[in-house]
C-alpha cells in the first residue's frame, strides 16, 4: 500500500515540476481539493524546493498517512539516521499549542507502531510560515527529540543543525517506506476515523501476532447475510480479552451495515452511559472540525441528530419498545458489553420503581423486541468474561437461558472459549445445552489485548494477580515491564509526577479507583466525586474537569470500555491481600463491613480486573500507608496488599 500522495528523493523533487507535483497530490486525494488545500500545498512545495536546494540527498514524502489517528502528516524528510516530521501552518504567526502537539503526536504514532521508525531518532518540526525567528533547543528523549520551530526562510538552517548530531548512517528509504505499520487506536479515535469512512483494516493491527479484526468482521458479516438470505433470525456471541478490540468491532459493523444497507437500520447500543457519552461527543465534535477545515459550514445539533441515530443508549431502546408491540425499525443491532444486561430481579425492580410491571430478564427482552421481526434479524452480542461489575448484571449465562428457555429456531454463533472458560458461563449443562445446538465460530473471540500496544500479555499479568498467583504474575512480569512499565508508590504525589513525566504530546493521563474505595478520600482522592465523561476524556489539560487535570476520580463505571495512557490506579482495601488471599468488604456508614456473598465478591474482583487494563502505555499504581489513628484505614492492611503487589514483581518507586 502506498502509504504517501507523493514521494521522491530530495534531488528529484528539487527538479520536478510543481504543477506536475501539485497534480499527483489532488489526484492521491480522496476527497475533492477545496481551494484552501490547494493554495496551501502549492505554498508548501515552494518553500520546500528553496529550503531544500543544499541537500543533494535523502528522501520527501507529501501527505504521509498516520492511520491511527486517521490523517496525514505534511511531509516526512530523511536525511542520514534522521525522520524529519514536518507540520506546516500556511499564514500563521504564532507556533500555536495545538499544532505543537499535533506535530508530536505524529512522531510517537511512527515511533510506537511503524516498525522502521521504532530505534530512529525522529524530529518535529513545526513550520508557522510568518512565525519569527525563535531559539531551538536540540534535547533528546528516548530518540524522540523536543519540537524544532521554524518559519519558511530558516528550516535549512534548523535542519542543518540537527544533522550535526549524526552518528553517521543511514536510514534505508525503501525498507523503511515498506516496513510493518501496526496502528492500535483508542476506541475514541478508532470511531472518529471509522465515521469518517476509513475500514477497520485501516486502522487496526494485522499482524500474525493478533486475530485479525477484519476476518472477525468478514465472519460477521456472513452470518448477517445467511439470515438475510434464509430468513432468519441469528445471534453472535463476540467475546475477547479486555482490550482485544470487541467494541471496535462492533462500531466497525453497525457503521458498515448501516451506510452499505441502509434498509436494515444498524445500531451500536449499550448499557455504558459514560461510553455512549464520550463516543457521540467525540463524533460530533471531529465531525464538526472536520468540517470546519474543509469550508462547510456543519452545526453541532446537526451532526449530534446523526450521532445520536448511530450510537444509542440500549435502556432507551429498551424502554421505546416497551410502549410499542411492533419490530424496531434495526434489524442488525450491536450490544454493547453485554454480559451487563439486567437480571429479571434487577430489572423488574427497576421497572417497578418507573410504576411498570416487567417480569423478564433484559436479554430475554431484547431478544423479545428483534424476535417480533417477521423475516430475518441478526443480535450481536460484545461479551467480556469476567466484567460484571454491578449488582445485578446478568452475565452471559442469562442470554443463553433466554434462548434455550424461548427461543428455539434462532441460530446462535460463539467461540468455542465461551464453554471453555469459566469467566464465560459456569453452568456445565448450559455449556452442554449450547455445544449440541449452536455453532461454533472460532473467529468470533479476540484473544490478544491491542489496547495495551506495548505488550500483549497484560491481560494474563492481570488475571494471575486477581486471582492471587504471585509466581505466573511476576513471571510475566518479567517479560513485559520493558515494555509496558508498572509501578507501586506509596506516595500520591510522586504518582501525579510520573504520569506528567512520561505523557507526550496529546496523550492522556488519569486518576482511577475502584467504586468501593471510600477510605481514599483523605487523601484527595474522593471516588463519589461527580464527573462528566465527556469532560474528563475528551477536554485538554486546561480545563479541571478533565482527567489530565488530576483531579476528578474515575471509578471502573466511568471508564469500563475506555481508556488512557497513562493510568494512576489508587487501590483501597475494599479488595485487600491478608493470609495469602483476597478479601472483601464495602464502607457502610463509618466502618468496614465483610462481604460473604460471592456475587459481590466477584463484582469487586472485576471492578480491579477492569481497572488495572485500562491503560494503554503504562500503569502505577498507588497504595497508601494508612494511618495507625484512624481504625478506617488499617496500617497492616494496606502494607499487606502492597507486599503482594511487590511479591507480583511489581517494582516501587
Amino acid at each position: 500500500m502506498t502509504r504517501s500522495y507523493y514521494s521522491k528523493s530530495v534531488s528529484d523533487f528539487l527538479i520536478e515540476d510543481s504543477d506536475k507535483i501539485l497534480g499527483q497530490l489532488i489526484r492521491n486525494h480522496s476527497f475533492a481539493a477545496e481551494n484552501l488545500q490547494r493554495n496551501a500545498w502549492i505554498k508548501q512545495i515552494e518553500i520546500l524546493k528553496t529550503e531544500l536546494i543544499p541537500f543533494k540527498r535523502g528522501t520527501i514524502y507529501f501527505e504521509f498517512s498516520i492511520p491511527r489517528m486517521g490523517k496525514r502528516v505534511d511531509n516526512i524528510l530523511l536525511f542520514d539516521d534522521f525522520i524529519f516530521v514536518l507540520e506546516f501552518k500556511i499564514g500563521d504567526s504564532v507556533y500555536q499549542k495545538h499544532a505543537i502537539e499535533q506535530t508530536i503526536d505524529y512522531c510517537l504514532d511512527l515511533q510506537n507502531f511503524h516498525q522502521g521508525s521504532h530505534h530512529e531518532k525522529i524530529v518535529p518540526i513545526l513550520i508557522a510560515t510568518k512565525a519569527p525567528n525563535i531559539q531551538n533547543k536540540w534535547e533528546v528523549n528516548n530518540q524522540l527529540f523536543d519540537p524544532i520551530f521554524t518559519n519558511q526562510f530558516n528550516l535549512t538552517e534548523n535542519i542543518n543543525q540537527t544533522l550535526l548530531l549524526s552518528n553517521g548512517t543511514k536510514i534505508n528509504a525503501n525498507l523503511w517506506e515498506n516496513s510493518t505499520y501496526k496502528p492500535t487506536p483508542t476506541i475514541i479515535e478508532a470511531s472518529q476515523a471509522l465515521y469518517r469512512g476509513h475500514s477497520v483494516s485501516e486502522i487496526s493491527r494485522s499482524d500474525s501476532g493478533a486475530i485479525n479484526l477484519t476476518k472477525t468482521t468478514d465472519c460477521i458479516n456472513l452470518i448477517i447475510e445467511k439470515s438475510k438470505k434464509s430468513q432468519s433470525k441469528s445471534i453472535c456471541f463476540l467475546t475477547g480479552v479486555p482490550g482485544a478490540g470487541k467494541t471496535l468491532a462492533g462500531l466497525n459493523i453497525a457503521n458498515e451495515r448501516r451506510k452499505a444497507h441502509q434498509d436494515e437500520n444498524a445500531v451500536f447500543l449499550s448499557g455504558n452511559g459514560p461510553l455512549v457519552y464520550v463516543l457521540r461527543e467525540a463524533l460530533v465534535r471531529d465531525e464538526v472540525l472536520q468540517a470546519k477545515e474543509n469550508g462547510v459550514k456543519l452545526t453541532k445539533k446537526s451532526s449530534t441528530i446523526k450521532a445520536n441515530a448511530f450510537i444509542q443508549n440500549i435502556h432507551h431502546f429498551r424502554d421505546d419498545n416497551l410502549i410499542s408491540n411492533q419490530a424496531p425499525d434495526e434489524k442488525v443491532v450491536v450490544f454493547d458489553e453485554a454480559q451487563r444486561a439486567w437480571t429479571r430481579e434487577k430489572a423488574g425492580s427497576f421497572m417497578k420503581s418507573k410504576g411498570t410491571e416487567f417480569l423478564m430478564s433484559e436479554p430475554e427482552f431484547l431478544i423479545h423486541v428483534m424476535n417480533r421481526h417477521k423475516n430475518y434479524c441478526t443480535i450481536i452480542c460484545l461479551i467480556g468474561g469476567g466484567q460484571e461489575i454491578n449488582t445485578g448484571e446478568a452475565g452471559l449465562s442469562e442470554w443463553i437461558v433466554a434462548l434455550k428457555n424461548n427461543y428455539p429456531n434462532w441460530e446462535i454463533y460463539y467461540s468455542n472459549l465461551i464453554t471453555k472458560d469459566n469467566d464465560y458461563i459456569r453452568d456445565e449443562s448450559l455449556k452442554k445445552w449450547l455445544n449440541e445446538t449452536g455453532n461454533r465460530e472460532d473467529d468470533l473471540h479476540l484473544s490478544v489485548s491491542v489496547r495495551s500496544f506495548r505488550s500483549e500479555k497484560i491481560s494474563s499479568f492481570v488475571h494471575d494477580v486477581i486471582e492471587g498467583n504471585s509466581n505466573k504474575a511476576k513471571s510475566i512480569l518479567s517479560e513485559i515491564n520493558n515494555q509496558f512499565p508498572i509501578l507501586l508508590t506509596r506516595d500520591f504525589s510522586i504518582a501525579k509526577e510520573w504520569l506528567r513525566k512520561n505523557a507526550k504530546g496529546t496523550e492522556r493521563v488519569g486518576i482511577i479507583g475502584s467504586s468501593g474505595g471510600r477510605r481514599l478520600r483523605p487523601l484527595g482522592i474522593d471516588v463519589k466525586n461527580e464527573l462528566t465523561a465527556e469532560d474528563w476524556f475528551l477536554n485538554d489539560a486546561r480545563d479541571v474537569r478533565s482527567s489530565q487535570y488530576l483531579e476528578l476520580v474515575a471509578t471502573e463505571f466511568d471508564i469500563q470500555g475506555l481508556e488512557i495512557d497513562y493510568v494512576c490506579l489508587a487501590w483501597d482495601i475494599n479488595f485487600y491481600f491478608k493470609n495469602g488471599e483476597w478479601n472483601y468488604q464495602s464502607f457502610e456508614g463509618t466502618k468496614w463491613k465483610w462481604i460473604v456473598n460471592e456475587f459481590n465478591k466477584s463484582y469487586i474482583r472485576n471492578a480491579y480486573r477492569v481497572l488495572m487494563t485500562r491503560a494503554r502505555q503504562g500503569l502505577i499504581i498507588f497504595i497508601p500507608h494508612g494511618d495507625l489513628l484512624d481504625q478506617t484505614r488499617p496500617v497492616e492492611l494496606y502494607e499487606s496488599t502492597y507486599q503482594f503487589l511487590s511479591s507480583c514483581g511489581i517494582k516501587t518507586i
